[in-house]
Formats: C-alpha cells, sequence, structure tokens
C-alpha cells in the first residue's frame, strides 16, 4: 500500500499542506556486501528501502515489513545507523511530507529479491563501489552512514 489510511484521511482533513510523519529506512546487505536497492515510481530513482510506520507501530519491526512488502525478501537488523530529519518533500500529487527517519542496517537472511509492490519499478543488489548515479540524495546519506562502523557518524548530517 504506498500510502498509509491513516495518511490518507488526514489529507482528507489538511489537504496537499505540510505533515510531519515518521518513517524508517533500511540499508539491506548480503553475505557478499552488496546493498539492496528499489527504483522507485514515484521519482523514477534508486532508494533503500523506506516507508511510513503506522499508528502505534514499533520502528524495528516496521523496518523488516517494509523489506518484505517492497523486495519480497527477508532480513534480521543489526542496528540503527542514524535518525535523521528529511527535508521537505513534495510528492507529485502536490502532498507535502517531512519525516523523522530511524535508519537500520539489516542482514539478507533469505527469499528472492523481486518487485513485490506497486511503489517500485525495480528491486536490484548493488556492490557499495558501483551504486547507480540517480540514487537519491536522502539514500546516499543513509548509505554513507550506515556502511561507516563509527557510530559517533550514524547521527550527523
Amino acid at each position: 500500500m504506498p500510502v498509509p489510511e491513516f495518511v490518507t484521511a488526514l489529507r482528507g482533513h489538511v489537504g496537499t499542506a505540510p505533515l510531519w510523519l515518521s518513517g524508517v529506512s533500511v540499508v539491506v546487505r548480503d553475505d557478499d556486501g552488496r546493498v539492496l536497492l528499489t527504483r522507485r515510481v514515484d521519482n523514477g530513482k534508486w532508494a533503500v528501502v523506506s516507508g511510513i510506520l503506522e499508528p502505534g507501530e514499533e520502528p524495528g519491526p516496521a523496518a523488516l515489513r517494509e523489506i518484505r512488502e517492497e523486495t519480497g525478501v527477508d532480513a534480521e537488523l543489526v542496528r540503527i545507523t542514524s535518525v535523521d530529519v528529511t527535508d521537505p518533500v513534495t510528492y507529485p500529487n502536490g502532498d507535502v511530507a517531512q519525516y523523522l527517519d530511524v535508519c537500520f542496517l539489516a542482514r539478507y537472511v533469505g527469499g528472492e529479491a523481486a518487485v513485490s509492490d506497486d511503489e517500485n519499478h525495480d528491486v536490484a543488489w548493488f556492490s557499495p563501489e558501483s551504486l547507480p548515479d540517480d540514487l537519491t540524495p536522502s539514500s546516499r546519506l543513509r548509505l554513507d552512514k550506515a556502511l561507516q562502523d563509527v557510530p559517533e557518524a550514524w547521527f550527523r548530517r
């Protein structure tokens, strides 16, 4: 589901006005060190797995849910790698949102990577040294932080 029902209901009241939302993103790595990316329908760019938390949903289970929903892959969470506030995002329909994003590093444990929802055109594994040029800036930031083993880097822009 691209837009959670609670966001659709909120939009019925506030129109396209900015919403402050909680989100999760996940850098999924396999045993070869590759990262799993999705090519988004809304902007055509490659991105790490991400999504909006449902009301009352914990970030960890939400991250695992998003991985499964978007890619068909099973993973286990390794650690939180960053907590960031995104720049405001204006979607093609005019909706504006800004996110408090909790990003995780996860380890691939099974499943075949494939498009599993209507939010993405493609799903693929990439070497960190060969990331696509059309990667979203927020995903580049999340990847940079997640692939560092320096805790003080995880929580700064």
